[in-house]
């Protein structure tokens, strides 16, 4: 279990995907504003997104849109996880929204954390396009806070790596367009 641990991409899984950097480069607004979660992998799919669209070099680190922590319980293998909860799972998450990691944050603390990012950034860029390259359970978070819906709710949407989720905020109201949307590429 891996979460707010900086853990590498793997650089041949990289060289794969050029298509899907490429792919996900077309599809995204030419003049948008960059953020990116502080983790080395996040950083580096911006990069590679944002070298095969030859987007400006300007990436923003906003610490808000880190993966959930979960504490001293980082690097735990899979098996042994289960036994360290306090509460039952979320059947689409690997901990319960309300679970608190000892050291770390629940998943009800990512989604405070990820709203408070979401709208200091509308409110200071209103009108302008953004782009976050982030983590599973922080777009989970943005689309509870979307949806206005518990985070145990939102936990049910499957994020994959390399998928695209927009979000919209018109008049202070927020709104979900796509979730979970893949880039056709060749591998």
């Amino acid at each position: 279990m891996y979460g707010a641990l900086d853990v590498p991409l793997c650089r041949e899984t990289m060289v794969s995907q050029q298509g899907g950097y490429a792919a996900l480069a077309r599809r995204l607004p030419e003049d948008a504003l960059w953020y990116s979660s502080p983790l080395q992998r996040a950083r580096d799919t911006a990069e590679e997104i944002r070298r095969a669209g030859n987007f400006a070099p300007d990436v923003t680190i906003d610490d808000r849109f880190i993966e959930q922590s979960i504490g001293d319980w980082h690097g735990t293998p899979h098996e042994d996880f289960l036994s360290l909860l306090t509460l039952p799972p979320n059947p689409f998450w690997s901990i319960s929204a309300a679970e608190l990691p000892p050291a770390g944050e629940s998943m009800l603390d990512v989604c405070a954390r990820v709203s408070h990012g979401l709208e200091d950034l509308a409110t200071a860029h209103e009108g302008r396009d953004m782009v976050i390259v982030s983590h599973g359970g922080a777009i989970r978070a943005a689309l509870a806070h979307a949806l206005s819906v518990h985070p145990d709710t939102a936990l049910h949407f499957t994020i994959q790596n390399l998928s695209i989720t927009i979000i919209e905020r018109i008049d202070g109201l927020w709104r979900v367009v796509a979730v979970n949307e893949l880039p056709f590429f060749q591998g």
